[in-house]
C-alpha cells in the first residue's frame, strides 16, 4: 500500500464517492491503475460510478447556432479563466458569433476574433472543441443549450415524409427530445451503437456481484443489472422524463410516429459539458 500516492487516492475518491481506505486498497489491488480500480470498487458495491470521472475544470459556455431551415447545426465550447466572465453578456454574444461562423464556414480563421476578447475581458479565452450537425434525408436538427450555458445538446430527428416536418407534435418531441438528453446524460442512441467492450464489461462486473446468489437467481439477477445499464446509457431505453418514467424515449417516439402516420427515428446527438474531455 505504501507505493500508492496521497494524490491517487483522493483522485479515485473524487471519482466514485468511496472511501478513503476503500480507494487505497482497491488501487493497490489494480496496481495503480486508475481504471481498473474503478472497476473493483464497483465490484465489491463501494463505488457509485458517478460521471466526473474525466472532468477538468476549465470554465466556459456551450453556444450553439442552427441554420434557419433546421438543416444543419454546431455546438461550440469556448473556455475561459473565470465564471464571471463566462456569465458576461459581451462573451457569450462573441460565443453566438463564434458558433454562427463556424456553420457558414468550418474552416474560417477565428484567431482575430479571439484576441479581441481576451483584449477586451482580460482573461485567456480559448475556442474548444466544436462538432457540426447535417441533415441526412428526411429531418430535422434542434439544439437545446441549459440555463447557464455549461450543457449543451443538438440532435437530429428523421421522417419519412417531409410533410411530417411542419407538424406541431414532431416539433414538440424534437425539443422533449433534447431536454431528455440534457438532463438523462446517454451515451448512445439505442443498444447497437454501445462499444461491445463496455457491454462485456459490465456484464463482467454483473457476474462478480451475483457471486454468492442462489444459482436459481443468478441469470436474473445479471440480466437486470445489464438492463439498468442499457437504461441509465441509452437514449431509446431511458424513461421518458416528460412522462415519468412511465414510458421509454423509444416507445414514446413510436407513439409520436404512429399518431403522424410516419416512422420517426432519433439518427444521432451531440451533448456537450463544460471541462469535460470529449
Amino acid at each position: 500500500m505504501s507505493d500508492i500516492s496521497a494524490a491517487a487516492v483522493r483522485q479515485l475518491r473524487a471519482m466514485t464517492n468511496a472511501g478513503m481506505m476503500d480507494c487505497k486498497r482497491a488501487l493497490t489491488e489494480a496496481g495503480g491503475d486508475l481504471e481498473n480500480a474503478v472497476d473493483v470498487l464497483r465490484k465489491r458495491g463501494a463505488s457509485s460510478a458517478t460521471k466526473r470521472a474525466g472532468r477538468s475544470a476549465n470554465e466556459g459556455v456551450i453556444a450553439c447556432y442552427l441554420r434557419s431551415d433546421s438543416q444543419a447545426g454546431i455546438l461550440v465550447e469556448v473556455n475561459c479563466e473565470t465564471d464571471f466572465v463566462a456569465r458576461n453578456d459581451s462573451f457569450k454574444t462573441f460565443c453566438e458569433q463564434i458558433a454562427k461562423t463556424l456553420v457558414e464556414d468550418p474552416e474560417a480563421d477565428l484567431e482575430a476574433l479571439r484576441v479581441e476578447q481576451v483584449t477586451r475581458l482580460g482573461e485567456n479565452i480559448r475556442v474548444g472543441r466544436h462538432r457540426q450537425m447535417d441533415v441526412a434525408g428526411t429531418g430535422r436538427v434542434a439544439a437545446y443549450i441549459h440555463t447557464g450555458a455549461k450543457i449543451g445538446v443538438l440532435v437530429e430527428v428523421g421522417a419519412g415524409k417531409p410533410g411530417t416536418l411542419e407538424q406541431e407534435q414532431f416539433t414538440q418531441l424534437v425539443r422533449d427530445i433534447t431536454l431528455q438528453i440534457a438532463a438523462a446524460n446517454p451515451s448512445v442512441v439505442r443498444r447497437n451503437e454501445l462499444d461491445p467492450d463496455l457491454v462485456r464489461r459490465e456484464r463482467e462486473i454483473a457476474e462478480e456481484q451475483a457471486k454468492g446468489k442462489p444459482p436459481q437467481a443468478v441469470d436474473r439477477i445479471i440480466q437486470g443489472k445489464l438492463e439498468k445499464f442499457y437504461q441509465d446509457v441509452c437514449l431509446e431505453d431511458q424513461g421518458f422524463i416528460r412522462c415519468n418514467g412511465e414510458i421509454t424515449v423509444g416507445e414514446h417516439v413510436g407513439k409520436v410516429g404512429k399518431e403522424l402516420e410516419d416512422e420517426l427515428i432519433v439518427r444521432r446527438f451531440f451533448r456537450f459539458q463544460v471541462g469535460e474531455k470529449s
